[in-house]
């Protein structure tokens, strides 16, 4: 794969055109393009055919659908009529939960004769810390222990793979396998800010950890030239 391929651009804006335009400007140094809920929510829907129409082949839908397993599997078909590649679902709705949505979205596929999305189990944001997991969600398993938890359990429920920080990639890979998709996003170059994830790598040390996929946003859409920002990424990673 290609270390572009591995970029999953993060569209952190409210507005169509803003989001068109980075597509433009950067579809061929990122390989994906990941619409989050202030995006989808800013423009609805429509947004997946703009962004298609503007370059982006591969659209990462971040809609971390969690609810009861009917409706979950209802929003899996939902999703994958739009055509997206990837979207994830929260793993703490539980088993039955994913299976709901991998069946529905395979399901769906093979109605419209296309190929699935692919699903992902989103195990524990990068904006908990270890402290907060206790304290807060009572949680008593160590992060890692937890996230190796969940991701097996997903593993399990059908899904392609997992959203983690980089400091959980090689737990998952170990546990589930080198073809068990881990995304992650945490991924903030040496000379970016970290803002408010807390368990983060930079791109060439979450790659060498094992990562398929790196969701990375504001250090290159914040940046005075977001393209030079994102080859300068693609410098660092070969």
């Amino acid at each position: 794969m290609a270390a572009k391929d591995k970029i999953i651009l993060a569209l952190d804006v409210s507005s169509e055109g803003e989001a068109v335009r980075l597509v433009e400007e950067l579809h061929d140094v990122v390989g994906a393009f990941k619409v989050g809920l202030e995006l989808f929510n800013s423009t609805g829907p429509k947004i997946f055919e703009s962004l298609k129409s503007a370059g982006a082949d591969r659209i990462f839908y971040d809609c971390k659908f969690h609810d009861i397993p009917n409706t979950v599997a209802k929003a899996a078909r939902a999703a994958t009529r739009m055509g997206v590649w990837m979207f994830n679902i929260h793993t703490m709705g539980g088993a039955a939960m994913m299976r709901a949505a991998a069946d529905a979205a395979g399901d769906e596929a093979h109605r419209l004769g296309i190929e699935p999305p692919m699903i992902l189990g989103v195990t524990v944001l990068t904006s908990i810390s270890e402290e907060m997991l206790r304290q807060e969600l009572s949680v008593m398993n160590l992060m890692a222990d937890q996230v190796v938890h969940l991701s097996k359990l997903a593993q399990k429920s059908g899904l392609s793979g997992v959203v983690a920080s980089p400091h959980e990639i090689r737990p998952i890979k170990s546990a589930c396998g080198p073809e068990f998709l881990v995304v992650t996003p945490g991924v903030r170059p040496s000379w970016a800010a970290a803002n408010d994830q807390k368990r983060i790598m930079t791109p060439s040390e979450a790659v060498a950890s094992g990562a398929d996929y790196m969701v990375i946003g504001r250090a290159i859409t914040a940046s005075e030239s977001p393209r030079a920002a994102a080859e300068r990424i693609l410098e660092e990673l070969s």
